[in-house]
């Protein structure tokens, strides 16, 4: 059996350039976005949190961040 595999870590004296982390996704009020498993809405509200407030039309999903599922149009 293996363990899971933990990030690396980046050495400040290495030769080789350090992982770029991806930028976090930000959404405003009436952004169209799309859901791997809900499909079209638009961004109706965003919380103080990590989430946003998404009408798919038939029903209102509150999306918690990385929106890893979520992307913008």
């Amino acid at each position: 059996m293996t363990k899971p595999s933990a990030p690396k870590r980046h050495l400040p004296t290495s030769p080789f350039k350090s992982p770029v982390a991806p930028a976090p996704k930000h959404f405003a009020v009436g952004d169209q976005v799309t859901h791997d498993v809900y499909g079209l809405g638009r961004v109706v509200g965003l919380d103080d949190g990590p989430a946003a407030l998404v009408d798919f039309g038939s029903t209102q999903m509150r999306i918690l961040s990385p929106y890893a599922k979520m992307t913008k149009l």
